[in-house]
């Protein structure tokens, strides 16, 4: 008698954990919309050529330097430069994965794809 009711209870903690699983689950994929995980980060700059590169490399050093499975991209937003900015982010773009170059409204739109 005392293994029946023992074996009752285990299988009601086991049905109830199941429903409470199926529950997390119904609720991630009808309420949770998850597009795009980790972090971005968005760094506009405009006419910044003496020191747009030396910031990126120390940024990327100093603070994410290990971590770089962490960041889907590092969005480099150009203002219209009217320097050499834009071909110096093009070329840390090339030697860096996680860096995309775009101009302003580009940027927007993508910032608009990643919320949504």
């Amino acid at each position: 008698m005392d293994n029946f009711i023992l074996n009752s209870i285990l299988w009601i903690f086991a049905i109830y954990g199941f429903i409470e699983i199926f529950k997390e689950i119904l609720y991630y994929f009808t309420k949770v919309t998850i597009k795009n995980n980790g972090i971005y980060m968005i760094i506009a700059v405009k006419n910044q050529e003496n020191n747009i590169e030396n910031f990126i490399r120390n940024l990327l050093f100093r603070i994410l330097y290990g971590k770089e499975e962490f960041i889907d991209n590092i969005i480099m937003a150009d203002l219209n430069s009217e320097d050499s900015t834009k071909e110096i982010l093009h070329i840390l773009e090339k030697d860096y994965d996680t860096i995309s170059v775009m101009d302003w409204n580009k940027c927007k739109q993508t910032i608009d794809k990643i919320i949504d």
